[in-house]
């Protein structure tokens, strides 16, 4: 897994152009004004959020770049507000988690009246003048999700609980579970019994959700295509209301810490893992880059309604039981004590 793991993040930042880190760098380089780079969190509540945070903070520490963060906390008004104070404090790149697709690109506007480059990152920020995108291949990952529990359950009624219906990436994420669902439908092997979006992404929200399409389908499910990882805890909490947990496959996305133990426990089938330290250190490296006043390209292009949008698109990894320890213990994502607890980890 150690060479999986380093060709991959080898790839990725190879793509940037020049970025070597600073203890690489002349003297007399060492000694120029410090980039300074400001990064919109929507939140970090969630675990995986805050893991995006600590990973971009780490390598902009060692490009030698500071970072000023704020966390919006879904709240569309309040993003452009901390990205309007931001550029009043002179950041040179601006690195963007939206909660609105379309909202953020008010924030891209701000920016661009500054000549600040901006950063989609995660989620593309919709018809805006965006610099580059970074972010994993969405589609891809609802294609494996859906796949996944066609393979478990290749017959019956599907709930698709979709994300937060203004993150751009829950539809194409919907477009991939589509795309693998789609011609078993047309047989009529599979029937969507419900296929509704989640607020937010909220864990509450997709249990009502999960409750109200059993109710419809009168608890004859045969699996719940959840987006993530928290919309998946929700729907297996109405689940386990019904006495279906365990008995239904449920997907994910993110390797959340709960997730993973719920696919040890056998109540979630499969996540899809998203290697974040390559996208948070492409980004750093890219922001950096940037905020020095450096053409950033990325391997591909993405049309956001407004331009073809230079793109760094990652590729995500199905983790079902038997890749927990090769891949997310082995990539040190978590330890064997934080999956398995004390007596596990022996």
């Amino acid at each position: 897994m150690g060479t999986y793991r380093s060709a991959f993040v080898i790839g990725v930042l190879s793509s940037l152009i020049g970025c070597s880190p600073s203890s690489d760098r002349p003297p007399q380089q060492q000694e120029e004004a410090r980039p300074k780079i400001g990064l919109l969190m929507d939140t970090l509540q969630e675990e995986r959020w805050q893991r995006d945070r600590d990973l971009f903070l780490e390598r902009a520490k060692q490009l030698r770049a500071d970072v000023l963060v704020e966390s919006a906390e879904r709240d569309d008004a309040k993003q452009l507000q901390q990205a309007e104070s931001l550029l009043a404090q002179n950041v040179k790149a601006l690195v963007v988690v939206p909660h609105s697709a379309e909202a953020g690109a008010r924030i891209v506007e701000a920016a661009k009246k500054r000549s600040v480059s901006v950063i989609s990152y995660d989620r593309l920020i919709l018809n805006a003048d965006v610099d580059l995108y970074v972010s994993f291949d969405n589609r891809r990952i609802g294609e494996l999700q859906a796949q996944y529990l066609r393979n478990a359950a290749p017959k019956g009624n599907y709930i698709l609980l979709g994300g937060a219906p203004t993150d751009h990436n829950a539809k194409l994420i919907r477009e991939g579970q589509m795309s693998a669902l789609e011609d078993a439908v047309k047989r009529g092997d599979i029937k969507i019994v419900a296929d509704p979006w989640t607020p937010d992404w909220r864990a509450e929200a997709a249990m009502t959700l999960t409750e109200e399409a059993l109710k419809k389908a009168r608890g004859q499910v045969a699996a719940v295509v959840a987006s993530n990882d928290i919309t998946a805890g929700g729907a297996i909490k109405a689940l386990e209301a019904q006495g279906l947990s365990g008995k239904v496959p449920v997907s994910g996305q993110d390797a959340n810490l709960d997730a993973v133990r719920r696919i040890v426990q056998g109540t979630q089938t499969m996540t899809v893992y998203k290697p974040l330290r390559a996208l948070a250190r492409g980004a750093a490296q890219a922001a950096v880059q940037m905020a020095k006043g450096e053409k950033v390209e990325g391997t591909s292009t993405i049309n956001n309604g407004k331009k073809e949008v230079q793109a760094l698109l990652l590729n995500p990894i199905a983790i079902h039981k038997g890749l927990i320890d090769q891949i997310l213990i082995g990539d040190k994502f978590f330890t064997r004590e934080q999956v398995y607890g004390a007596a596990g980890s022996k």
